[in-house]
């Protein structure tokens, strides 16, 4: 079972208009994390529900996790200040796997957080594939260069970097070859995208995926998708089988 600790607030650092990066004193919590793995948070007293946040990086004994505000529980969370205590669950889920050789890692939006963990656990070289609506919205930008061998970074709108998807600079990284892996976070149409051109490739592609969670350790089954193995379809819980998962084994719902 995953360990409950009361972690304290060391640092809390708006990243942009609505995205935090919270550090804590991670009380153990970091030593046994994956990347791709999550944390489950209480965020204050009379919400039942914690709320599941994917690790960003792991120093020592701190551990770090950014967010975006969307409700009252990330609210709270968003006002933390240093010396807070913060009730947590986790490590939580399957992380992901990490080949000898070089790897591309793919972070959307508020999916490139965990890719951030990612990167800095990879055993060879890595390549970065950052995409975001505006400049604005552009975050970590510094860490996964100092992470990362390249780092590409697309708008939608080109205000920033390249304007494009990630599919653009993945597409063309994919035709030059030389990556065992590319790993990927984000929104599900582009983890979708991501794996169909990895798999036209030939390279193999593993999706941190994101549901919405109640209990956080496979109980509630309120996290359940659609898997395919064995060519059999079947439901897998996110927070337990997951959040990452091989692809190939993703019922994208075509």
């Amino acid at each position: 079972m995953p360990d409950a600790c009361i972690c304290e607030v060391t640092e809390n650092k708006k990243l942009n208009g609505s995205v935090f990066a919270v550090t804590v004193e991670c009380c153990g919590l970091g030593s046994g994390a994956r990347a791709g793995q999550f944390l489950h948070i209480d965020c204050g007293e009379g919400l039942l529900l914690r709320r599941p946040i994917s690790i960003c990086s792991v120093r020592g004994d701190e551990l770090t996790f950014v967010f975006e505000v969307k409700g009252e529980g990330t609210r709270r969370l968003s006002k933390g200040l240093p010396g807070q205590k913060l009730d947590i669950l986790g490590p939580l889920g399957n992380g992901f796997s990490f080949p000898d050789g070089d790897i591309l890692v793919v972070g959307g939006g508020i999916g490139a957080p965990p890719m951030l963990f990612a990167a800095c656990s990879a055993k060879g070289g890595v390549t970065a594939v950052l995409g975001f609506r505006e400049r604005g919205c552009v975050i970590l930008e510094d860490e996964f260069e100092a992470a990362c061998g390249k780092v590409f970074v697309t708008t939608d709108d080109g205000s920033f970097g390249v304007r494009s998807t990630v599919m653009g600079p993945l597409g063309e990284l994919l035709r030059g070859g030389g990556f065992e892996a590319v790993l990927a976070c984000g929104p599900r149409p582009m983890l979708r995208a991501v794996a169909g051109l990895c798999e036209g490739h030939g390279v193999p592609c593993q999706v941190s995926l994101e549901e919405h969670m109640a209990c956080g350790v496979g109980a509630c089954l309120v996290c359940v998708c659609a898997t395919v193995k064995d060519g059999e379809v079947r439901m897998s819980r996110v927070c337990r089988d997951g959040p990452v998962f091989d692809a190939r084994e993703v019922a994208w719902g075509e």
